[in-house]
């Protein structure tokens, strides 16, 4: 049967866009070196039209020149619509990228769906706010233990408030009573009221102020300390 009928060929996978592009690439660049080789000839001939005089050797090669001319402008036309081509098949190419990514977005969005709808079975919101209570009692205790270990043994639990209030205010009193040196009112000096100012009377002598009134009414002494005789006076 395979002698008579022969054996069916395998298909041959269709071009991909990529391979399309590059083969359009690849004809556009052999237009552009043709296109380039015509400007090498066109450049030839002007100079060979600006060499000869006018006549029919300059018409020769003004007519060659022409020729040369429509081709480039035969692939100049050809070149553009590779290029357009090419142009289309890169759209093409960046939607099927953009599509492909949006299909392995999609994929893996999933599989993080998955695995979260798994975790969040094992995550229950009243097993948080069961934890949260049991914490917080655990630190109320915790307080509770603090507070107790914190107290001062030496501290009676009977003393009256008020009465702690009051002594504090006397405390105050007394230190607003200190004089400059820092020395409480209770260790000052005892000032007693002036009688000679209440009475008016007027300051006693000084030491220095009596002896020297004495000694300008005592009479002069001599250098063994007895009174000495007053001279007369002489009279003319």
């Amino acid at each position: 049967m395979r002698r008579v009928f022969g054996v069916k060929k395998d298909k041959e996978p269709p071009p991909s866009i990529n391979d399309a592009s590059d083969r359009i690439n690849q004809r556009g660049e052999n237009v552009d070196q043709k296109i380039k080789n015509l400007d090498a000839e066109l450049s030839r001939y002007k100079e060979q039209i600006k060499k000869t005089r006018p006549g029919p050797a300059q018409d020769a090669v003004k007519a060659r020149a022409m020729r040369i001319l429509k081709q480039k402008r035969m692939y100049e036309g050809q070149r553009d619509m590779l290029y357009n081509q090419t142009f289309n098949l890169d759209q093409v190419a960046f939607a099927s990228e953009g599509i492909k990514d949006a299909q392995q977005t999609m994929t893996a969005l999933k599989v993080a769906n998955k695995e979260l709808k798994g975790m969040m079975k094992t995550v229950k919101i009243q097993d948080i706010d069961n934890l949260q209570d049991e914490m917080m009692d655990l630190m109320d205790v915790s307080n509770e233990i603090q507070e107790t270990l914190g107290r001062s043994y030496s501290v009676p639990d009977d003393i009256d408030e008020e009465d702690l209030m009051g002594e504090l205010d006397a405390l105050e009193a007394d230190m607003g009573m200190e004089d400059e040196a820092g020395v409480p009112s209770y260790l000052q000096p005892d000032k007693e009221p002036d009688l000679d100012a209440e009475l008016h009377l007027p300051a006693a002598p000084t030491g220095q102020a009596a002896t020297a009134a004495g000694r300008a009414n005592a009479q002069a002494e001599d250098e063994w300390g007895l009174p000495t005789v007053p001279r007369a006076s002489i009279r003319d």
